[in-house]
């Protein structure tokens, strides 16, 4: 189950990643994308950095949880 919740973390990592280079990107070349979509990505960025908490913390937990019942 650990396996299952690193690789999501993995996964979940680069997106945050990805989304913040497209940003960053946007943000440096400027123009109508970046007025299009620079909102957008910053509420996409924070949403899949929520993810990546919370998997995070459900990884910790079963961490946890796992080496006090063993």
């Amino acid at each position: 189950m650990e396996s299952v919740f690193t690789f999501l973390l993995g996964l979940a990592l680069v997106a945050v990643v990805a989304v913040l280079a497209t940003g960053l990107v946007a943000f440096i070349a400027g123009g109508e994308f970046n007025r299009k979509y620079a909102n957008k990505l910053m509420r996409l960025r924070v949403a899949t950095q929520a993810v990546a908490v919370l998997l995070l913390l459900i990884l910790l937990l079963l961490r946890t949880f796992s080496n006090t019942s063993g």
